[in-house]
């Protein structure tokens, strides 16, 4: 019963007056721009570390918001490089031939990429199960230019010669993001300098859900296909990630109302009897008619009407 409860929690709305939330289609065009600049930047300028790190900081983002559904940052920070060719790095996997949580490069003509999660939150659960996908065009491109000569451009500047670093993502020492808290502030403070607010990586989660769920989403993915990516259910999303869930439901509710109003309305007209009342006086004894031409019947018992008041 607790689950059909709303939760006191804020909405979007109230995210927003306090810098902590923006809407999809705001945070997709952001990470886009970033994209585009730091390919440009590259073309111009060539590869240096400022270069690469614009290009790690929009690929990072890429696979954080707009091109998938937002997979858990557990899997982003775990994600190995297609040059990373040892055991799997997860602490507690015991799987002699598993390779982690991984991005692979099955083709180069023409690119295909594909990510390999066999360590995520559910993965118990659902019996192992690997969350498994062929990374989109546009992203892939950017992920295989990122992991060229900007990626050894990084490496070499942190003095961390070949592969030495085996995550794709790596802060500004060039070490992978072992804490969720180092990924928060690294993203909080890109965000904020692409003209964003600080909101929480983990928040674009829900931002996403709340977009699919509106009224007003646009076509894009099933909602069972984006939760399975996401690492979770359709239901859990009305649990934990729709943050206007039941407000939603009430207002639909009581929308739904009026016409359900409407209706009660005209099917009470078209059965509702003929319930014209005679003006003329009369007691409470029943009515009888000496023709079929009267229109107003009158009572057959006496005229005199006795009141008793005892």
């Amino acid at each position: 019963v607790a689950d059909q409860l709303p939760r006191p929690s804020k909405d979007p709305k109230g995210l927003a007056d306090i810098g902590k939330w923006m809407c999809a289609a705001d945070l997709v065009h952001t990470i886009h721009g970033a994209e585009q600049q730091s390919q440009a930047q590259m073309q111009q300028q060539g590869v240096t570390v400022e270069t690469s790190r614009d290009m790690h900081d929009a690929a990072l983002a890429a696979m954080i918001f707009s091109h998938l559904p937002p997979v858990r940052l557990s899997c982003i920070r775990s994600l190995v490089g297609p040059a990373y060719l040892r055991p799997c790095l997860h602490p507690d996997c015991k799987e002699p031939s598993c390779e982690g949580n991984r991005l692979s490069i099955m083709s180069e003509s023409p690119l295909l990429m594909r990510i390999s999660l066999p360590h995520h939150k559910n993965a118990r659960k659902w019996g192992k199960a690997v969350i498994e996908f062929d990374v989109p065009s546009d992203l892939a491109q950017l992920l295989h230019t990122y992991l060229g000569a900007p990626r050894k451009a990084l490496l070499e500047h942190h003095l961390l010669i070949g592969d030495a670093c085996p995550y794709v993502f790596m802060d500004m020492h060039g070490r992978g993001f072992v804490a969720a808290a180092v990924l928060t502030l690294y993203w909080q403070k890109w965000l904020v300098s692409r003209g964003g607010v600080p909101m929480n990586p983990s928040m674009c989660r829900q931002v996403f859900v709340d977009e699919r769920q509106s009224d007003s989403a646009t076509a894009g993915p099933s909602n069972q296909g984006a939760a399975m990516v996401m690492g979770h259910s359709v239901k859990q999303w009305d649990k934990w990630y729709d943050m206007q869930y039941h407000p939603r439901l009430a207002q639909n509710a009581v929308d739904g109302m009026q016409s359900w109003r409407a209706a009660m309305l005209q099917s009470h007209t078209l059965a509702a009897p003929d319930l014209t009342l005679s003006t003329a006086l009369h007691c409470g004894h029943v009515l009888v008619s000496d023709s079929e031409e009267s229109r107003y019947q009158s009572c057959c018992c006496d005229s005199d009407i006795d009141i008793n008041l005892d």
